[in-house]
């Protein structure tokens, strides 16, 4: 069995063969794998004999669950109404010029990838975005280039 075939069969085995199962299927090939490749998404609809289509689909209906390889940091910015009255396009703004990418593109270096996703759940401190896991709120630009300062010294680091 190939490294995909195993993790699929891991995750089947622990989640269950069932409907149900697929979403966390789903999180743990991108947990492992960064990303569900068509072939990752084919193998999960074997192993839990469902339609590759209906694989899919779960795949794309969620934002967080990537299709297709993305730097080694997400940058998640919160598109509502709510960012937006409170500066969201400034916020992107930023981002796009100083990693010189648009929305939807990643780094040449592999870096960073940049998205924009519905709501975070911190409208209260708007505008907000996610870096992987890390949530920052209040932004201004500034505030997004001293942030974004920070992942690009640690990663120099490595």
């Amino acid at each position: 069995m190939d490294p995909i075939q195993t993790l699929v069969k891991n995750l089947a085995e622990k989640h269950g063969r069932s409907r149900e199962s697929v979403l966390p299927i789903l999180q743990g090939v991108v947990e492992q794998e960064k990303f569900l490749s068509e072939r990752s998404m084919i193998e999960i609809a074997r192993e839990i004999d469902i339609p590759a289509a209906d694989v899919y689909g779960t795949a794309t209906f969620y934002s967080f669950l990537e299709t297709k390889p993305t730097g080694q940091f997400i940058i998640r910015v919160c598109k509502t109404i709510t960012c937006a009255m409170k500066g969201k396009n400034q916020i992107l703004f930023a981002i796009e010029d100083m990693l010189k990418i648009g929305l939807g593109e990643t780094t040449p270096d592999k870096q960073f990838t940049l998205l924009e996703t519905n709501c975070l759940g911190w409208c209260h401190k708007a505008p907000a975005m996610l870096i992987n896991d890390e949530i920052y709120t209040e932004l201004t630009p500034e505030k997004v280039r001293e942030i974004l300062s920070g992942y690009m010294k640690v990663n120099a680091n490595h």
